[in-house]
């Protein structure tokens, strides 16, 4: 293989069949990839469309699709399909986003790939879960709407997605903790099975928090820009160099140290401020005070400040200011990808600590078809037989590859 040296990560040994596009199943590849896994990204002969997605997608494809080989492949064609079903032999988990019965169409789902492979771990990645909702198509912003996020993120009256694919992106990690369970349930029955992850009750998942607190307290929740605090100082403010830094004050103790910092042992000896329940109830006179307090400091110093006597702060940060963070390129955290149009960039691991495991980038995001020759070879089919495929536009392979390989 390619892509290797996984013999140290966790799931070394793993084979993935990967039939995804967008978000939500290649970040679930993606997961397994880093881990180790030999995740194999079986795409139309054209290539995955999520490469070619402008705007706000532009990059997807480059964020998700790292430490993956590239197979492409015409499943529409009988000859396709039959090089599927050889290569499912050989797979310990296929993972599928496509419309709701895409791949039974294609006759490449669970039922088809099981009969080849019963041991195969099958996870379905979908808008809905089984239920009256199941046959419909979904996105992250649909069901974000469908839930109640949207409600809850913007103001009242004007429900706003959230600022990244959070439900795609969950709904792909709860995949992964479904297939590691069907694993672990395949050493004692030596059977896969069909698993289920969606967007929709990913997203109720989220909300439990609210439905719980409307049981108990017997009130909707408004949406959070207009939400009832827990504390009193739990909110961005203005700097004095036209920045905007967010504390959170969530103690007595944090209270009493930004008071004896600042000098104001008139704040710690009012009995209004005493408690944090009382300065709930005062924040309309004590709110415009701490601005005034933190409008007299650059954000730099007060980040500095927060940070020494141990009170939570954030500056409020673009996605841009990511790539120079010194917290997330700490011990080689931040990875060089290569994206679309020759361009590499800074982007984060897994946000996980495993051991001593280096969860790094071992392979770029794979050109359409980069792999293809390598697999089929893995497969047993020599070069006579992938020329006379490709020729037919059964396979597509890598015209860089192509002509490197033998």
């Amino acid at each position: 293989m390619a892509i290797l040296a996984t013999d140290a990560l966790p799931l070394a040994g793993m084979r993935v069949l990967e039939f995804c596009h967008a978000i939500m199943g290649p970040s679930a590849g993606l997961i397994l990839a880093d881990l180790g896994a030999d995740v194999i990204k079986v795409e139309p002969v054209g290539g995955d469309p999520t490469r070619r997605l402008p705007g706000f997608a532009a990059g997807f494809f480059g964020t998700f699709n790292r430490n993956k080989r590239s197979l492409a492949l015409d499943l529409k064609a009988d000859e396709g399909r039959a090089l599927l079903h050889r290569l499912a032999a050989t797979a310990d988990v296929a993972i599928e986003n496509y419309a709701p019965g895409t791949m039974d169409r294609l006759r490449c789902g669970y039922v088809d790939l099981a009969r080849t492979n019963p041991r195969l771990v099958y996870c379905a990645l979908k808008g809905f879960l089984s239920g009256p909702y199941e046959h419909r198509p979904a996105l992250d912003e649909v069901v974000q709407f469908m839930a109640g996020l949207a409600y809850m993120t913007g103001p009242p009256g004007q429900p706003l997605r959230a600022g990244t694919s959070v439900v795609d992106i969950m709904g792909g990690a709860f995949a992964v903790i479904a297939i590691q369970a069907a694993l672990r349930e395949r050493e004692r029955t030596g059977r896969g099975q069909l698993l289920k992850s969606a967007l929709f009750e990913s997203t109720a998942f989220l909300m439990a928090q609210h439905l719980a607190g409307q049981a108990i307290t017997g009130r909707p929740p408004p949406p959070m820009p207009a939400r009832e605090g827990a504390w009193a100082i739990y909110e961005p403010f203005a700097t004095a160099d036209g920045e905007q830094i967010f504390v959170g004050i969530t103690s007595d103790r944090q209270w009493r140290r930004f008071c004896e910092h600042f000098g104001r042992a008139d704040l710690l000896e009012n009995p209004a401020y005493k408690a944090n329940e009382d300065r709930v109830r005062e924040r309309p006179t004590l709110l415009p005070t701490v601005a005034a307090i933190i409008a007299k400091h650059t954000r730099q110093e007060l980040a500095e400040l927060f940070d020494r006597i141990d009170i939570p702060f954030a500056p409020v940060a673009k996605p841009g200011d990511l790539f120079d963070d010194p917290q997330l390129n700490a011990a080689g955290r931040m990875l060089d990808v290569d994206l679309a149009g020759g361009i590499s960039a800074k982007l984060p691991r897994l946000p996980l600590e495993i051991g001593d495991h280096d969860l790094g980038l071992r392979a770029q995001p794979p050109m359409v078809g980069e792999h293809t020759g390598e697999i089929l070879d893995e497969l047993g089919l020599g070069k006579s037989e992938r020329e006379t495929l490709a020729r037919q536009g059964i396979i597509g392979v890598d015209k860089r590859q192509a002509r490197e390989r033998p």
